[in-house]
């Protein structure tokens, strides 16, 4: 439809072009008969001929300016929209949809890609808003018990024992503001690729066994049994970035699988890649919550509570390191059913 219309569209202007030098001919041959019919006509008709061909020239460029600028006011008017939702752009209004029914002619994709950037311009500027009062909140909490604390602290009647749990609160929660700015840190990093990145080749296994025996002291005081698979897998990748994703889903296993419970990791090879699965016995995640739970400071009500110190963006930076690996991370669970999470991640990245 839209190429047909195009082929109208030219045959009518070249119809138009053409109409326009008829009439500057047309124009010039009666005006030059007037003009010999009141001064008499050359003796040559040479000068005769070049005369009336001057003056359907001249003629003719007059016409040609005075339509330009006839049209050149009209596609003013018709393109005024396209320059008023630009000029709203740039002063910060993202709500702006340009009419598709109208017939931008050449223009149309410049429309339709105005319309994309203002859309998407909206969203990240949504993602910035929510990304901000996520921040304060998360920022907020842990100061405004560290200020209460402190100035129960100041208070000389306080026994010891009270004191001392009292700084114990501070201490976790100056923990956790640290662990908050780390992650967000990290997570600026990733996504500006501005993180040193070192692929190298190491077993996987035994950076997995590793994780394990240094967070034995968190399983062992809940007395959680764990069970490892380890099949022996040689992967190249960023070490570093790798040892941040199975620390953060393992103690989360570990932090909302209750006392005595149980949870298995298993490191399996799959087609052209690796496949690491941690199954716990814990509490679970509710179906409403799990299409979420990688999103920042996305905090499911019962399984991610703010009582258990999470600050909600250990998941985010889980998935972005392993879409670095150009890996895929997901999620299954059911409340009280415990949860699975899967990683699958090529041999080697490029």
């Amino acid at each position: 439809m839209k190429l047909l219309r195009k082929i109208i569209k030219g045959i009518l202007i070249y119809l138009a072009f053409f109409g326009v030098v008829a009439i500057s001919w047309s124009a010039s041959f009666v005006l030059m008969n007037w003009i010999y019919g009141k001064y008499g006509r050359p003796s040559s008709a040479y000068v005769t001929q070049l005369s009336s061909v001057i003056v359907g020239i001249v003629i003719l460029l007059l016409l040609l300016l005075v339509l330009s600028k006839i049209f050149r006011g009209w596609e003013r008017v018709f393109y005024q929209s396209i320059i008023e939702g630009i000029k709203r752009i740039a002063t910060g209004d993202f709500n702006v949809v340009l009419d598709k029914n109208k017939d931008y002619g050449e223009y149309g994709e410049i429309v339709e890609s105005i319309n994309e950037m203002a859309s998407e311009l909206s969203r990240m500027e949504t993602m910035r808003q929510d990304f901000i009062s996520n921040v304060s909140h998360e920022i907020q909490s842990p100061l405004t018990s560290i200020r209460g604390f402190a100035r129960a602290l100041q208070d000389e009647s306080l026994n010891l024992a009270s004191r001392q749990h009292y700084l114990e609160i501070i201490e976790a929660e100056s923990t956790r503001l640290s662990g908050l700015s780390d992650n967000l840190l990290k997570l600026s990093a990733l996504e500006s690729g501005s993180f040193p990145f070192e692929l190298r080749p190491f077993r996987l296994d035994k950076q997995l066994r590793e994780i394990i025996l240094v967070s034995e002291p968190q399983w062992l005081d809940k007395g959680i049994e764990v069970e490892a698979e380890l099949e022996e897998a040689q992967l190249t990748a960023v070490s570093d970035l790798l040892i941040q994703v199975w620390t953060n889903l393992l103690h989360n296993s570990i932090k909302f699988t209750p006392q005595g419970g149980s949870i298995q990791i298993r490191l399996r090879s799959v087609d052209r890649g690796v496949e690491v699965e941690i199954k716990d016995s814990g509490i679970g995640i509710a179906a409403e919550d799990l299409p979420r739970i990688f999103e920042r400071f996305y905090k499911a009500d019962k399984a991610r509570s703010a009582s258990r110190g999470g600050s909600g963006l250990g998941l985010s930076l889980v998935k972005k390191i392993v879409e670095i690996h150009h890996g895929t991370v997901t999620a299954a669970s059911s409340p009280g059913g415990g949860s699975v999470f899967t990683v699958k991640l090529p041999l080697g990245t490029t």
